[in-house]
């Protein structure tokens, strides 16, 4: 599948594979610098725009090693890039970590995954078919 892109921004860097074609995630980078503090959160352009064809979404997710070494993570993680979206891709990124974190031009913030999407419509119904877990929600299963 091919999937346009639209620099909006002339650092703007394509979205790639980090090891290649076994990786799910395409990295994002940022086009701007900026320092997060403890607890902080900002809205990073990435300088890109994006087709995705219909039946397909686009979910934006954390980077595990920033994450892991750093506490940076996205605040609505996954962020959803809708096929019929084509305004440039943000990525709000949080900084859940002891100190101020520097985003700089060019570093991978996050990575894209393009996933197809069920046609879905809803039924109304008076009753729903029975399950083994039923109502169970939080911590039904157990800790």
């Amino acid at each position: 599948m091919q999937v346009p892109v639209k620099k909006v921004h002339p650092e703007a860097r394509i979205p790639a594979r980090a090891y290649g074609k076994g990786d799910a995630g395409f990295d994002l980078a940022s086009v701007e610098e900026l320092v997060l503090g403890e607890g902080e959160r900002a809205l990073v352009r990435t300088g890109i725009a994006v087709a995705i064809p219909p039946g397909y979404a686009g979910l934006v997710l954390p980077r595990s090693g920033l994450a892991a070494k750093y506490g940076i993570t996205l605040t609505n993680a996954p962020g959803l890039i809708d096929s019929n979206y084509r305004g440039e891709i943000k990525v709000i990124v949080q900084n859940t970590g002891h100190g101020e974190f520097t985003i700089g031009k060019g570093d991978r913030i996050a990575q894209l995954v393009v996933t197809p999407v069920a046609a879905v419509e809803f039924q109304v119904v008076a009753e729903l078919r029975e399950s083994e877990r039923g109502e169970g929600g939080f911590g039904s299963s157990g800790v």
